[in-house]
């Protein structure tokens, strides 16, 4: 397991206990976890991001912290926040995060999570000239996942 799989798993189990709202010292969770605190950044902004149902609050400083929140809203409109913040264009890099973060989060099923990821792979849209693969593959992620 990679230590930002750690650290986000630990981060997660912070929040679970904390009832969704925690706040975090960036140092003091580096030296925890024996990494630069470059990586908890790096964790905090791509996997607790407003697309994931999260918010993050942060101060810097001596005094600074990171306050991550859950953010309690229905699944649908989670749904719909996340399928709009997809944008024009989207790499088979990206659609595959996008698509394992909503799947990890319960908000697509492993079938859908399987149907989706299969549609938009480089793979499937191998005949289509690279320079119009990532348009297509955000115009067909959003119209799968709309029927999710």
């Amino acid at each position: 397991m990679r230590a930002s799989d750690i650290i986000s798993a630990f981060i997660m189990e912070m929040l679970e206990e904390a009832n969704g709202e925690v706040e975090l010292k960036r140092n003091e969770l580096a030296q925890q976890f024996n990494v630069v605190p470059s990586q908890i950044n790096y964790v905090i902004s791509s996997r607790f991001t407003p697309e994931q149902g999260f918010r993050i609050e942060s101060r810097r400083g001596g005094g600074g912290y990171i306050r991550i929140c859950r953010i309690n809203s229905d699944r649908s409109a989670q749904l719909m926040h996340i399928i709009n913040s997809i944008g024009a264009s989207l790499s088979a890099f990206d659609a595959q995060v996008f698509l394992k973060n909503m799947y990890d989060y319960g908000y697509i099923d492993e079938k859908v999570f399987s149907l989706v990821s299969a549609a938009v792979s480089d793979n499937t849209l191998t005949e289509i000239p690279q320079p119009q693969r990532d348009r297509i593959r955000a115009t067909l992620a959003k119209a799968l996942l709309m029927r999710a």
